[in-house]
């Protein structure tokens, strides 16, 4: 569909609406009326006017559309902005019914706010957004492993355009301390914390490990240290940052999974159910020396699936991310 390309052609779409009136229309009393009996006319003419009301319909909605993206265009929108719009869009609705069995009350709402083994929106900064939740196991009766999560948000969601790269690096660094420092009190091991980030929260993540171990080499005061992280995990982000790590002499490993997009981890495997190599390979490294919880999880049962592969495969195809 093209858009309008001038004032001329917006008024002469505007002058085929019905405001000129000038398009012919069928009344509501007239189509209502009653017909003689027996007269043969009535089926026909019943016929001709749904084909008439659906192809005025039709109209409209061309009209309408053009219009809109016209207008969208004239406000600086332009077609990549628009086309990004509409495959996202159509990406939820694909993946809507998986959606909505993931985010029903029952399933998490429920958890999230009810459960004993959730503590939300702990404080851990000045600033007002500087909060965390903490998720506590069952089974405390022996320290247990920690992974402090950084989630992404294309650097813009949770707190820009309030703060800069450098105020995201920071807060995410403050989190970091508090779990190293508080950790214990909740039945954490601190000896055992894995950092893990995600997209744009894997950066951020690194950047805070990077930042702490230059202020630790110059002697700066620090509220925690990098050698209490035992290993970082960097998700949909690093390809290359794996290599210059391992140049710079640190043990860093890049590891690919065939297929799988930017998306795959968090929203699409999911969703698909069974087992996911990524997740099992992530467990393998935080519970490496710990065989009895990896026999637990070895004969955990595979999640169900949500949603069809077709809507999955289709949702891929058209991702906007």
């Amino acid at each position: 569909m093209r858009p309008v390309s001038s004032a001329e052609e917006v008024g002469a779409l505007l002058s085929r609406s019905d405001s000129s009136g000038r398009r012919r229309r069928s009344s509501p009393v007239q189509s209502a009326s009653p017909r003689p009996a027996g007269c043969g006319c009535g089926g026909p003419r019943r016929q001709s006017s749904f084909r008439d009301d659906v192809g005025h319909a039709a109209s409209e909605t061309y009209l309408v559309t053009r219009l809109t993206f016209s207008l969208l265009q004239y406000l600086g929108l332009g077609y990549r902005w628009m086309s990004q719009l509409l495959a996202l869009t159509i990406y939820a609705i694909l993946l809507m019914p998986g959606f909505l069995q993931v985010l029903s009350w029952f399933t998490v709402g429920y958890y999230y706010f009810f459960s004993s083994q959730v503590r939300r929106s702990i404080v851990y900064g000045e600033q007002p957004r500087n909060r965390l939740d903490l998720y506590i196991p069952k089974d405390i009766n022996r320290p247990c492993p920690v992974v402090a999560f950084v989630t992404g948000g294309a650097w813009i969601i949770g707190n820009f355009p309030q703060g800069t790269i450098g105020d995201m690096v920071s807060d995410a660094s403050q989190g970091i301390s508090y779990v190293c420092n508080n950790i214990a009190s909740y039945g954490g091991d601190p000896n055992r914390i894995y950092l893990v980030g995600q997209s744009a929260g894997a950066h951020i993540a690194a950047c805070a490990l990077i930042e702490q171990a230059v202020k630790e080499s110059s002697g700066q005061s620090i509220s925690w240290s990098v050698t209490q992280i035992k290993a970082y995990f960097g998700l949909s982000g690093g390809q290359t940052f794996a290599d210059v790590l391992q140049q710079a002499g640190a043990q860093a490993k890049l590891q690919l999974y065939e297929g799988k997009t930017h998306t795959d981890i968090f929203i699409q495997d999911p969703l698909r159910g069974g087992r996911d190599p990524l997740v099992e390979d992530v467990l393998s490294i935080i519970h490496v020396d710990d065989e009895i919880t990896q026999e637990k999880i070895a004969l955990a049962p595979a999640p169900r699936r949500l949603v069809f592969e077709w809507q999955l495969q289709l949702a891929r195809r058209i991702s906007p991310f």
